[in-house]
């Protein structure tokens, strides 16, 4: 009887330092700025608690390109210090040999996921990112003084910029001093080669690489594009501009500071928080056309498991659980995040927070991408190139033909014989 009661007691002993095995201290990276920490770290916390898990938050640079070099730092140490990643569009490619394949987790769910970001995530037959919010370039504006101007939306760039000029020197006049008429992201960063990859499209200058791998960049539509945006420099646009990255071109705009703003679509949800001076007095259109049309370059994010993580099928669990539909929900109607799933862009409660995303879809599924698939490994190097182009022209260093010109030589060197 002793011996019997001995044995149940090590059985249950066992079972107790089993079931303690399972549960699992996570870290997910999902973004730097408020919105992000917010609309993440709850619902990362809420899968833990119902899980048995702990998952703690890791807050990347702000920098994209800041966030990829230290990733691939980690990587290369086979660092398991971050279990989740958030991972940028034009990444899967890039880092594609340290992150998990997640088609045996997903159980088909990235069928119900827009198939163009499936496909980019989707590298050798690997599913190594699940779609966790789409992204494309819009244009903010305050509809309140537009209105008090006569003005609309502006549909070209010619447009944007006589509007911005008239509100801008009105603003001024009025004492409003350092009004700007148009904020946007000009930094020497990842952020600019959006920007800028938006200003060459809608000029009909291509994508800087086309799809068969030909560097297309050196054409006097490109050259015009950018010769265009320098001479916002200055004159509708501070030159401070010049160090703007998104979250410095919403401080401006969101306190009142500048007329039009080019940004992602999370700024429309803090424009309208309660704390907002321009609350209700915002409007969000398309990205005005050059004379090749309108372009808006396609961001958005993917949720990846490190394949050093020591706990892959509760990081990938995690990764289906975030990026699944009830989730994406609740980012879309409380944080503004554009959801990866078509349904939800015909929901009642989605659409009544973000009215722009029923009427905008065609800009979030007709957005141009960056050269990264084609590209891969070398596309931080291209896209490194392009970014210190287009800030040489926009700090009047030089102008757009000669530095398309450069550009296309410094590009066949990063090439060589292949991408």
């Amino acid at each position: 009887m002793t011996k019997n009661l001995t044995r149940i007691a090590a059985a249950a002993l066992l079972a107790a330092g089993f079931a303690g095995a399972q549960a699992a201290t996570l870290t997910i990276s999902c973004g730097s700025n408020a919105a992000d920490v917010e609309f993440c770290g709850k619902f990362a916390e809420e899968w833990g608690k119902k899980n048995g898990h702990t998952v703690k938050m890791y807050s990347p640079p702000a920098s994209t390109t800041d966030n990829l070099a230290l990733l691939r730092q980690q990587f290369a140490a086979k660092s398991a210090d971050i279990d989740v990643i958030m991972i940028d569009v034009v990444w899967p490619g890039v880092i594609k040999d340290h992150l998990v394949d997640l088609k045996k987790y997903s159980k088909g769910a990235e069928g119900k996921h827009f198939p163009a970001i499936v496909a980019n995530n989707t590298v050798d037959g690997k599913l190594l990112g699940m779609p966790w919010f789409t992204d494309a370039g819009l244009l903010f504006y305050r509809k309140d003084l537009l209105d008090k101007h006569g003005l609309k939306a502006p549909e070209t760039w010619d447009q944007l910029s006589a509007a911005a000029k008239k509100v801008m020197d009105a603003e001024r006049a009025a004492g409003n001093a350092d009004f700007q008429g148009f904020v946007f992201q000009a930094k020497a960063y990842e952020g600019l080669t959006c920007d800028a990859v938006e200003w060459v499209a809608s000029f009909g200058g291509g994508t800087i690489v086309d799809k068969a791998g030909n560097i297309t960049i050196n054409n006097p539509n490109a050259a015009k594009a950018l010769d265009t945006a320098a001479a916002w420099i200055g004159t509708i646009a501070p030159s401070g501009v010049l160090n703007y990255g998104e979250e410095d071109a919403r401080g401006v705009f969101q306190n009142g500071k500048a007329l039009f703003m080019r940004n992602w679509p999370y700024a429309w949800a803090l424009s309208q928080a309660a704390d907002s001076p321009i609350k209700g007095k915002v409007g969000v259109a398309p990205l005005p056309a050059g004379s090749g049309g309108k372009a808006a370059t396609l961001g958005g994010w993917q949720l990846a498991v490190s394949k050093y993580s020591k706990n892959v099928d509760a990081a990938a669990d995690l990764v289906m659980f975030m990026a699944g539909a009830d989730i994406q929900k609740k980012r879309a109607i409380g944080g503004s995040y554009n959801p990866t799933i078509p349904d939800l862009y015909k929901d009642k409660e989605v659409l009544a927070a973000n009215p722009f995303m029923g009427q905008l879809l065609d800009v979030f599924t007709g957005a141009v991408a960056r050269p990264a698939t084609v590209t891969g490994l070398k596309y931080p190097e291209v896209s490194r190139a392009f970014w210190d182009a287009a800030h040489d022209v926009l700090e009047k260093k030089s102008n757009g033909t000669d530095a398309v010109k450069r550009l296309e030589g410094k590009l066949k060197q990063v090439k060589r014989d292949k991408w």
